[in-house]
């Protein structure tokens, strides 16, 4: 029987362990977290991810390794390529830990992004604003996420604000414009050892202070669209050599596209693919990383998925509707931390939109549906025309 290592035991590995299991696998969390919410279903070997006897007695328990964030050390993923596969390579690891490396990627590819500036020291701040131009958004190149490690740079004076909560600590840093985007989009994408690519649906997605609060699939987007935002996130993959699923975040600005991010693996924008496609993110990624044949990426109706950031609601309302899919984490309450999910799917718009409103209003999260409901609401008497 395969036994998979994943480096990191969080929701995400939670939730490729789950995949996994009617395939007949085994797993293998290493967490440095002795409550890694992973570790409720399958083995866990605490320690730091930097420990070579720690990732050594990894190795020797697994079959092949991969990853459920993107903050692991490229440099342990690296160590640990040398004993067993790891998928995706750590090279793509390593670019995408990396903003300025990433967009850097992208721009020789010739995928659009926002103007930006490498900062090294305050002097380069003060020319990558008169480069890049106010508003901007003053980035950490590494470890961040949901928001975290960003100041906004609305004028001149918070320019010394940012490099003191950014680069006084001699941490390199990048600016990026500030996009007026219409709306947030992602592409989920597979992509098989020996090369081949599938892709779902287009999602559309809407955030709170930095994390993830609701997403739409399929998303309404024109066929040109729909062509540009694959053809970029197989460009990208191919030319990483990439293994598994990804997520590319993108801004959809006066119709057109600029690329965010990627994020190497499983994504959190990703997650209604586990009841509303005919295959979920998380299965085929560990198809991916084993070399077994990709599974089919359509769309099952469509869906609607909400995160439950800080504390659970109740689940009641969601498991009372025909339409609800409840995933709760297994961890402790705290601000700002993603604890569950829910999924909603529906046939239709109608259907969708009605089970989702009826939930949120019981809830007291209407906020939380107001965008995906807009669009809902308003894409039902034009889906379909020209």
């Amino acid at each position: 029987m395969t036994t998979v290592g994943i480096l990191g035991g969080g929701q995400l590995a939670r939730m490729l362990a789950l995949a996994g299991a009617p395939l007949g696998l085994r797993f293998l969390v290493m967490d440095s977290l002795a409550d890694a919410c992973a570790a409720q279903f399958v083995p866990q070997l605490q320690a730091d991810y930097r420990d070579q006897q720690a990732l050594a007695e990894f190795a020797s328990r697994i079959d092949v390794a991969t990853f459920d964030f993107e903050n692991v050390p490229a440099s342990s993923a690296q160590w640990l390529a040398q004993r067993v596969p790891v998928f995706p390579v750590p090279s793509a690891l390593a670019v995408a830990q990396d903003r300025l490396a990433e967009k850097t990627l992208f721009s020789e590819l010739g995928i659009a992004v926002a103007a930006y500036a490498r900062v090294d020291s305050r002097a380069d701040l003060d020319y990558a604003v008169a480069r890049v131009g106010l508003p901007a958004i003053l980035k950490t190149r590494r470890l961040g996420y949901d928001g975290k490690g960003q100041f906004r740079l609305r004028q001149h004076g918070d320019v010394e604000a940012a490099w003191q909560a950014l680069g006084a600590g001699a941490a390199a840093l990048i600016l990026e414009a500030m996009v007026p985007f219409q709306r947030e989009l992602s592409v989920l994408a597979v992509r098989a050892r020996d090369g081949e690519f599938r892709a779902w649906p287009i999602t559309e997605n809407w955030h709170c202070d930095g994390v993830l609060a609701a997403s739409l699939a399929p998303a309404k987007v024109s066929s040109a669209l729909q062509h540009a935002a694959l053809a970029s996130a197989q460009s990208i993959a191919d030319a990483l050599d990439y293994v598994g699923v990804f997520a590319l975040e993108l801004f959809e600005c006066d119709g057109a596209l600029l690329a965010n991010e990627i994020a190497p693996r499983v994504h959190n924008s990703g997650h209604w693919t586990i009841e509303g496609a005919c295959t979920s993110q998380f299965e085929n990624h560990l198809r991916a990383v084993l070399g077994l044949p990709l599974g089919a990426t359509a769309a099952i109706g469509h869906s609607c998925m909400l995160n439950w950031v800080g504390e659970l609601p109740d689940a009641r309302p969601v498991l009372s509707s025909p339409c609800g899919h409840w995933h709760a984490y297994g961890k402790s309450a705290r601000p700002g931390r993603k604890v569950g999910h829910a999924t909603f799917t529906a046939p239709d718009r109608v259907q969708l939109a009605d089970a989702v409103s009826a939930v949120a209003a019981t809830l007291q999260r209407s906020a939380q549906i107001a965008g995906p409901l807009a669009r809902l609401r308003a894409q039902t008497a034009m889906w379909d025309a020209p």
